[in-house]
């Protein structure tokens, strides 16, 4: 087998050119000049023998051959990446950090109490943690940017592990028209009034999740503050029974007296990155999550 003309640098060079927009932005990026990156990216097309890029105007655009050759590369320079963090961890023995992603609407309590007792275990460990809403998790963890996952979602090709169930309530502010009805309310009571959602922080793929009927939506960024403006008389939500009993307690929400769909339940499932060896640490930490979890 012939050696490679072409190095792991070289693609790192090109996809930066890429990813960033432009050989200025792809040398800010990688704190070279942009005469190098000019000349690596003009070195490959001659030692490949295929243009890789074309101008287009004021900016250099990938040809078809250079689409399938970047998209082929990102694979090898992951596996380069992979090769470089196993053999890190086969010489320290323990990770310098683990990366955990969890949907939002996840009890925060038993996050902390996870967390916890991994503290006197962690070895000076640092764990990186990042909510996010819906696809948003399954996006982090596809993209290798999470060690492990929390998600309410069944993602394809993954295996997850049963942690607990979250119960969403339907709920809104006691003088909200809808309680004003003062009987059980249809569906098609919902219909008329303003919904708050929360969005999908995935951006490939965002997931609407639940009953959206009503003819009138405001999509708002967080959970917490869909709970403020449903509080506050703005609209109805179905919101996680554990973010809102403190209000539910005080009275400021209520929760709608429905036929049906009151309330439904999500499973969420702890998922490790099955493209990333698992160290001790993410092992014990994944042990102590499910170990914390309180299934309903």
């Amino acid at each position: 087998m012939k050696a490679p003309r072409v190095t792991l640098e070289q693609w790192r060079t090109l996809q930066a050119v890429v990813d960033h927009g432009g050989f200025a932005q792809a040398a800010e990026a990688l704190h070279r000049s942009q005469s190098s990156i000019s000349y690596t990216v003009a070195r490959m097309q001659e030692q490949l023998g295929v243009p890789l890029l074309r101008i287009d105007g004021r900016k250099a655009v990938l040809t078809e051959a250079g689409h399938l050759l970047l998209r082929r590369s990102r694979q090898l320079v992951k596996q380069a990446s992979q090769l470089e963090e196993l053999a890190h961890h086969m010489e320290q023995g323990w990770e310098a950090e683990v990366r955990l992603v969890i949907d939002a609407a996840y009890p925060s309590s038993q996050v902390i109490a996870a967390l916890s007792a991994f503290m006197p275990q962690s070895r000076g460990c640092r764990v990186l943690l990042r909510e996010e809403v819906l696809s948003g998790v399954e996006e982090a963890l596809l993209d290798g940017e999470a060690d492990l996952a929390i998600s309410g979602l069944i993602l394809p090709g993954q295996l997850g592990s049963d942690l607990c169930c979250v119960e969403f309530v339907a709920v809104a502010h006691p003088d909200h028209p809808l309680h004003r009805m003062q009987r059980e309310l249809t569906h098609q009571d919902l219909e008329s009034q303003l919904q708050i959602v929360i969005r999908d922080s995935g951006r490939r793929a965002p997931r609407d999740v639940g009953w959206l009927g009503a003819e009138q939506r405001w999509t708002v960024g967080s959970l917490a503050t869909a709970a403020n403006f449903v509080a506050s008389g703005l609209g109805f939500a179905w919101l996680p029974q554990h973010m809102i009993e403190q209000r539910l307690a005080e009275g400021s929400l209520k929760a709608l007296p429905m036929t049906s769909g009151a309330r439904r339940e999500v499973r969420y499932l702890l998922y490790p990155n099955k493209d990333r060896p698992m160290g001790p640490a993410t092992r014990i930490l994944g042990d102590l999550l499910r170990r914390h979890a309180r299934p309903r």
